[in-house]
C-alpha cells in the first residue's frame, strides 16, 4: 500500500476511533454549575485544554473497550502530537487533538514548519493525524457533536505557511490535496521564509 492509502486508511480508523470515545463521553460538565451560576463565555480558548484532556484520557481508561492496546498522553508540551494511539505492537498513530466550536472556514495555526519537517524526514513512520472535535456549549456543560468527527493529515493540506511565525496555517475542514509524502517536505520546504531546512 502506497503512503497516501496508508493516511486514507489511518485516517478513517481514527475517525471511528475517536467517534466511539466520544459515544461514551457525550457531555461533561466543565465546572460545578453552582461555582459559575452563569454560565461559561462560549469561547473555545476558554476550554481547549481540558476539553482535549477529557477527550484523551476517557480514550486511555477505554483502552480495552476500544479495542486497542494504549493511548500514550505523557508527552512533553513541544510535542507535534497529544497522544500515541496504540493499536498493538508495531502499529501507532500520532494524534493531534483540536476543539472547535463551529465550522467557520477560519484558518488556525496547525504546526511548527520546522518540526514537522524534521519529524517526517527523520521518522520514515510518522504520520501526524489531527482529529477535530465540534462540541457547543451550554451553560457549564459541554455536548459533542457525535456524528461530526474530522480527522485529516497535514500531508495532505493547501500549504500556506504564515510568514511572521513559520507556522502552516489552514482551516480544519479545509479541501483534500493528496500528495506524497516527498511532495510535501518539497512544499514545506520551499515555502518556508524564515528558517532554511535541509
Amino acid at each position: 500500500m502506497n503512503d497516501i492509502n496508508v493516511i486514507k486508511e489511518e485516517l478513517s480508523e481514527m475517525k471511528d476511533f475517536f467517534t466511539r470515545v466520544i459515544q461514551i463521553v457525550p457531555d461533561f460538565d466543565i465546572i460545578d454549575p453552582k461555582i459559575l451560576p452563569y454560565g461559561l463565555k462560549p469561547h473555545t480558548r476558554s476550554v481547549s485544554w481540558i476539553v482535549e484532556q477529557v477527550i484523551v484520557q476517557q480514550a486511555k481508561f477505554n483502552a480495552g473497550r476500544l479495542q486497542v492496546k494504549d493511548v500514550d498522553f505523557k508527552l512533553p508540551d513541544t510535542s507535534l502530537h497529544d497522544c500515541i494511539v496504540l493499536q498493538n505492537e508495531s502499529e501507532k498513530f500520532y494524534i493531534n487533538i483540536k476543539i472547535t466550536s463551529s465550522k467557520r472556514k477560519n484558518k488556525n495555526d496547525i504546526a511548527a514548519v520546522e518540526k514537522l519537517y524534521m519529524q517526517y524526514q527523520t521518522n520514515p513512520d510518522y504520520r501526524l493525524i489531527y482529529a477535530v472535535f465540534r462540541f457547543s456549549f451550554n451553560n457549564t456543560r459541554i455536548l459533542f457533536f457525535q456524528d461530526d468527527i474530522h480527522t485529516f493529515s497535514p500531508q495532505f493540506l493547501p500549504i500556506y505557511i504564515n510568514p511572521r511565525n513559520d507556522k502552516i496555517q489552514a482551516q480544519y475542514y479545509a479541501p483534500v490535496e493528496e500528495r506524497s509524502r516527498e511532495e510535501f517536505l518539497t512544499l514545506l520546504k520551499d515555502n518556508s521564509n524564515s528558517i532554511t531546512l535541509p
